[in-house]
Formats: structure tokens, C-alpha cells, sequence
């Protein structure tokens, strides 16, 4: 069991003498809930938390709205980022999990001391202490893509699938996405070849340059499902001067947009991380304000969680990618329009 430090048991303590209790109890005022969005270590996806935050801040009357970010990719640094926020009086915290059963742990900790905390870009083992997880759909996400790319492939060829490391349970779903809609193709599509742990600069480069560099006449499409991997095979599309080659990517990383201007790509599936901020921010709020999940709510099933939303995928492609940005938020208070009917009770 990860134990608190002694500054956040002090400062919790002094909540439960006020009145906090160990469940979570309404605050007198909405300004008196101080968001805490924190992913498990630097990545340029949650980057849209930042703006998240200061939006939701701004729009639902937070006493603070923060974006904070461990200097590494390692649990205990998350846990004790989460243990300060907690110790400054964060009492709402959206985490991306360092560790999909080892942040179960720290989530329950919060929570005892009336932290309440959702998982958002990827979910928790359940049984989970997060309140839900609210994340991409990753398998509807890649099916909608793949099917694209076969449809700007003119429905034949070869398609290669680079991605994240084969244990990461994402990318078994995304591979299963791809291979169903490869199926659905008929004969005329193929797979080339799914080829994983691209994700990371370094092997990303060495992987998806050395293959392309070598068998790139025997590859029609593409289709991307790392952020790194897009960004690497949109530059190395780019360099070769290779425009034959259809491609769809992941995120919306500025070397990919620019791709797709240029023609080199033809579209990347965004995964609504400013959503996922803004949706949960006011969710937390509303559940300092009294509400919490109504038993029997419809949510989806995946892998790792019972709880499970998908906060909305949007492919970007030439005719809106200087509108996208706009469409996202319109999917993010979509959701929160209908978030209260169909997964809260409040009084």
C-alpha cells in the first residue's frame, strides 16, 4: 500500500477536522474545487491538458484548474507529484496512469481523504478506485482510420501497421481494429506487415526508415497508431518525396498537419485529449457540488476498466484541419451536455 507523506496526511487531516469526512462531501462553492490534471510522465499528447485546464478553470468557476507533469516516466514520481498537489489542497485530480494497477493504489488514497479522481487517456485495472476512465476508443478510432486508408488506396495494395510495443493492451485492440477492417476489404487488401515498438524516437527512426528505405515499392498504405511512428513515417514519406504511398496517422503533432497540407498524408485520427481534461474538470466539480455515478450508468466495457466513456476520435484531414480544434471542443460539451443524464445522480 503507498502510504502519504507526512505533509498531505497533515493537510488531509485538517479537511476531515472541517468537515471533508472520508467521503466526498459538497463544497460550499464551486471555487472551491482546485483541479489537478497530471499524466504519468512527459509525452506531447497531453500537451491539450494545459488549455483544458485553464478552460475548465475559467468556465466552471474553479478556485484552480492546473496541468502538472512528473520530470519522468516512473510511478513513484507520479505518486508523489499527486501526494503534493493533494499536500497544496488539489482535491480533484484527472491522472493518466503510471501504472494501469499500480495507480489504483494512490487513487485510493485520494479518495479516502475526499480526492475523488478519474482516469483519463487510459484506464486502470478494475476494479478501480477512478470514478470512471474517460479515454479514446482506440479500436473504433483505428477501424474508422483504417477503413479510410483503404478507401484512399482506391480498395487495393498493401498496408503496414506501425505501432506501440505488442504488450501495451492498446495496441492488441488497434491490431484487431486493423485486421477486421483489412478483412472486411475483401482480396484486394492485404496486410504487409504490423510492425511495433515504432513509438520511441530512437527505434521509430531505425524501424520505419530502415523498411521504407529498403521495401517501400512493395507498400501501398499506411496506418500509424503511435504518435512518434506518425511523426517519423510522415518525415520519412516526406524525404523519400513519396506521395504514391497513402498514409494515415495518429494526433495532431505539427509535422503530421503539415504533411497532410502537403499532400503526403492523408489524414491523422485525433484522440480529443482537450476533451478528456475539460469533461472530467467538470465532472469533479459536480461531484464536490454533490453528484455522483448513478449505479446501473451505460458504460463500455473494454480490457482494463468497467467504467469506461470514450471522449471522441475525429479523423483531421485537408478540408478541416484549420477547424478541427473547434469541432473537438463541440464533441468535449456534447458530452458534458448529456454527462449528468446519463451517468450521475445529483441532488
Amino acid at each position: 500500500m503507498i502510504r502519504l507523506s507526512k505533509a498531505i496526511i497533515t493537510v488531509l487531516s485538517l479537511a476531515l477536522i472541517l468537515g471533508a469526512g472520508l467521503m466526498i462531501q459538497p463544497s460550499a462553492d464551486a471555487a472551491d474545487v482546485k483541479v489537478a490534471l497530471v499524466p504519468g510522465g512527459p509525452h506531447p499528447f497531453f500537451a491539450p491538458w494545459e488549455q483544458a485546464a485553464a478552460d475548465a478553470k475559467r468556465d466552471f468557476n474553479l478556485s484552480d484548474g492546473e496541468y502538472k507533469v512528473p520530470q519522468e516516466w516512473k510511478l513513484d514520481l507520479q505518486n508523489k507529484l499527486l501526494e503534493s498537489l493533494a499536500a497544496q489542497g488539489f482535491n480533484a485530480f484527472g491522472i493518466f496512469p503510471g501504472d494501469a494497477t499500480g495507480t489504483n493504489a494512490m487513487m485510493q488514497e485520494l479518495l479516502d481523504f475526499g480526492a475523488p479522481s478519474v482516469a483519463i487517456g487510459g484506464c486502470t485495472q478494475s476494479p478501480s478506485p477512478a470514478q470512471f476512465c474517460l479515454a479514446t476508443d482506440v479500436y473504433r478510432s483505428v477501424y474508422i482510420g483504417t477503413k479510410q486508408l483503404i478507401k484512399e488506396m482506391g480498395n487495393k495494395g498493401s498496408i503496414l501497421h506501425v505501432c506501440s510495443r505488442l504488450v501495451d493492451p492498446n495496441t492488441v485492440l488497434r491490431i484487431a481494429a486493423i485486421d477486421k477492417a483489412i478483412e472486411e476489404a475483401g482480396p484486394d487488401i492485404k496486410l504487409y506487415q504490423h510492425l511495433p515498438d515504432t513509438d520511441s524516437q530512437e527505434t521509430g527512426d531505425q524501424k520505419i526508415n530502415g523498411l521504407l528505405a529498403a521495401k517501400a515499392a512493395e507498400i501501398d498504405g499506411i496506418i500509424s497508431t503511435g504518435y512518434v511512428s506518425s511523426v517519423v513515417a510522415a518525415r520519412s514519406l516526406r524525404n523519400m518525396g513519396d506521395k504514391r504511398i497513402k498514409m494515415i496517422g495518429i494526433d495532431d503533432d505539427p509535422i503530421v498537419l503539415q504533411a497532410i497540407k502537403d499532400g503526403y498524408l492523408q489524414g491523422t485520427m485525433a484522440q480529443n485529449p482537450y476533451g478528456q481534461g475539460y469533461i472530467a474538470s467538470y465532472v469533479l466539480k459536480r461531484m464536490h457540488e454533490g453528484c455522483t455515478i448513478k449505479a446501473g450508468a451505460p458504460f463500455q466495457e473494454t480490457t482494463q476498466n468497467k467504467t469506461f466513456i470514450d471522449s471522441g476520435t475525429l479523423l483531421i484531414h485537408a478540408a478541416n484541419i484549420d477547424t478541427y480544434k473547434d469541432e473537438l471542443k463541440k464533441i468535449a460539451k456534447d458530452i458534458i451536455g448529456s454527462f449528468e443524464a446519463k451517468y450521475m445522480t445529483c441532488k
